[in-house]
């Protein structure tokens, strides 16, 4: 089984991109730079799959929207890793 990888390594990969994303092309990246077995914690919730952890990030505000997608938002990135 896949180690579990920490949302944060997700969130910096977008930072990285400069990319704006869409559900669709965020799950896209995350199987690219992952790959499709792998799971995701954060620092409440663990065992996710790659739209679990989307679908928890947005609903934990770390994104915004801008233009037809969204980006990360990096003042809500916390500093536990």
């Amino acid at each position: 089984m896949t180690d579990s990888i920490h949302g944060h390594e997700v969130m910096r990969k977008m930072i990285d991109s400069g990319r704006v994303y869409t559900e669709e092309t965020l799950q896209s990246a995350i199987t690219k730079w992952f790959g499709e077995s792998a799971r995701f914690h954060t620092c409440s919730a663990e065992g996710m799959t790659s739209a679990q952890l989307i679908a928890f990030l947005a609903s934990r505000r770390k994104f915004y929207s801008e233009g037809t997608g969204f980006k990360v938002d990096e003042g809500e990135i916390c500093n536990d890793a």
